[in-house]
């Protein structure tokens, strides 16, 4: 099979509509929580040459697109997605390798960070160079937490006052990447990150709990999930 992993362009606009389908259906999938995207904006991704797509046979395989917020000072590496009769084949790894080093190219010296439920996509991230961070340290541009606005978790986001949710954050800070030893570089466990993602949605889905809590209680809720990951790394 051949896969070509390109910049997305013109011809590729008739893909958008299945490219928003498939994320929908991987998001129900996988009973997570995504912030919906429509085909237009989609094509505007590529219009602008802010997308990387994957081609197979001529036809959509996966797909991610870049933002850019603070004036160029983050970037977000968002909606990155591979048709189900393109995976198991290593392509969303490709791709976001692509997609992150596509980033640093139109935006050299730009933070660059994401927000995620999935294990995969961390597991990607952490291999990237990536590392846990509280919602503090991304951007505090309003209009990226917008995006969140459909997503089926947006109203925790909302009640935590934009300071945590189901998601975890990651950043990759090409700066202090510039100081870090080889030697030094974190090996991903994927069963310790997944046992500390039950963790946190144990901590934050007590509904009954959420809506008496006060504030104190879930800033002590961020700082121990924020601690127990940082200690990994």
């Amino acid at each position: 099979m051949n896969i070509s992993i390109v910049i997305a362009q013109e011809e590729h606009y008739k893909f958008a509509q299945e490219i928003c389908d498939t994320m929908y259906a991987s998001a129900i999938q996988r009973g997570t929580g995504i912030a919906k995207r429509s085909p237009e904006y989609i094509i505007k991704k590529m219009e602008n040459r802010d997308a990387i797509i994957a081609i197979g046979d001529g036809r959509f395989a996966g797909f991610c697109y870049i933002e850019s917020w603070s004036h160029g000072k983050f970037v977000a590496n968002s909606g990155l997605i591979v048709h189900p009769d393109f995976r198991n084949l290593g392509l969303a790894k490709k791709i976001k390798e692509r997609v992150f080093n596509y980033s640093q190219e139109k935006f050299p010296g730009a933070k660059i960070f994401g927000i995620t439920t999935g294990l995969a996509v961390m597991k990607i991230n952490s291999d990237l160079g990536y590392k846990p961070v509280p919602f503090s340290e991304l951007t505090d541009d309003p209009t990226f937490w917008k995006g969140c606005s459909g997503c089926n978790n947006f109203d925790i986001l909302q009640r935590k006052d934009y300071k945590m949710c189901l998601c975890t954050g990651m950043l990759y800070d090409p700066a202090e990447k510039k100081n870090e030893k080889e030697e030094d570089q974190y090996t991903f466990n994927k069963k310790v990150l997944a046992r500390l993602k039950s963790i946190k949605q144990a901590l934050f889905l007590g509904k009954d709990k959420e809506e008496t809590s006060p504030k104190k209680d879930d800033e002590k809720k961020l700082f121990l999930f924020v601690s127990m990951l940082k200690s990994l790394f």
